[in-house]
């Protein structure tokens, strides 16, 4: 299952509020929130 890089909750993809494509990676996020702060410094999340 995947899990959301910014808050680290687990969540199925079809849980998922939205995803993230990174490089070829698919990030999946539990809300918007999550999702704008992994796109605002994607960085942080990913190393």
């Amino acid at each position: 299952m995947p899990i959301d890089p910014v808050c680290g909750m687990e969540l199925s993809p079809s849980d998922a509020v939205s995803t993230v494509q990174h490089g070829r990676t698919t990030y999946y996020f539990c809300s918007e929130e999550c999702q704008q702060r992994f796109e605002e410094q994607p960085t942080i999340y990913t190393e």
